[in-house]
């Protein structure tokens, strides 16, 4: 986790957009990368989410639960301790806008990928490499996806039915995460319709399943506004230093799909979001891309 000293506030950065090499450079994210790539390094163990999700909860009151995760082992110290936790609320008053400058792009195509129950929420592995982003150069490759409902960010104080991470890893072990917020519609979500049946097995007891080849394009996550601020990962061990890129457009999901993503697993709760985190003063950016992606089969 990105150590106390590296903790630090952006807002006396000027928001002009530098230009080399026809790239536009904001001061900003010039810091955050400093912080990302200091001699912190971030060990392997800490870039995974804790995957046996038994030993903690969503629970209200429950001694296993998201105010008591820090206490739970010393590795989960960050959940209690740290002041550069996710998620949090996302308000326009906070933001600070970014010209229209920064190219986001992405490079996912098919690879095999397991579908697995974790206790708490259904997550989708890719076994074999399935694309990267690729973020002011720097390559972060897909490693897992999830979802969690509701969701666990919001904007302006608004919660929306379900939230889906995508989390990549950078060959330096930094995590980027990609966030999209769903709200119940009347169209389903494209993604889960082709997940549907993998996850009604998981319904009847399976704990991992193999499901062949899965192109992750299909998610669908590329919009052209975006919120970007440093935070951790929001499960135990609550790893600081993550680079969350929280995409403007709220899609749709059905009733049923958000029925089924929680009736699979095992706990047994109606939620798996944790509760909002402080912002301690940590600027939020807000983007707008020209997103440019390709896919290969």
């Amino acid at each position: 986790a990105v150590p106390q000293s590296y903790i630090v506030s952006l807002s006396h950065l000027s928001m002009k957009p530098l230009r080399m090499n026809n790239t536009c450079i904001v001061p900003t994210l010039l810091m955050l990368w400093m912080v990302l790539s200091g001699s912190a390094s971030t060990r392997a163990e800490e870039v995974e989410e804790t995957e046996d999700e038994r030993e903690f909860d969503y629970m209200r009151g429950s001694e296993k639960g998201p105010h008591h995760w820090g206490e739970l082992k010393k590795e989960w110290s960050a959940c209690k301790h740290g002041q550069m936790q996710s998620p949090i609320d996302l308000s326009c008053a906070r933001v600070k806008i970014i010209p229209r400058c920064q190219l986001l792009l992405t490079d996912y195509f098919s690879s095999n990928a397991t579908i697995i129950n974790r206790g708490h929420d259904i997550a989708i592995y890719w076994k074999g490499d399935a694309g990267s982003i690729d973020i002011n150069g720097t390559e972060f490759f897909l490693k897992q996806c999830h979802w969690h409902s509701p969701s666990e960010h919001s904007i302006n104080g608004r919660k929306y039915d379900l939230e889906m991470h995508m989390v990549h890893v950078s060959m330096e072990n930094k995590i980027f995460v990609s966030g999209a917020f769903y709200k119940i519609g009347h169209r389903p979500d494209r993604f889960l319709s082709q997940l549907e049946k993998e996850i009604e097995h998981l319904v009847d007891g399976e704990v991992e399943r193999q499901i062949g080849e899965i192109n992750p394009s299909g998610i669908q996550t590329r919009g052209n506004m975006y919120y970007r601020y440093l935070g951790s990962l929001t499960t135990p061990p609550c790893t600081e230093g993550v680079i969350w890129n929280i995409d403007r457009k709220i899609r749709t999901v059905s009733e049923a799909q958000v029925r089924l993503l929680r009736k699979a697993v095992h706990d047994h709760a109606v939620r798996n979001s944790r509760p909002r985190q402080p912002r301690n003063q940590r600027d939020i950016l807000y983007f707008r891309f020209k997103s440019r992606a390709k896919s290969k089969k």
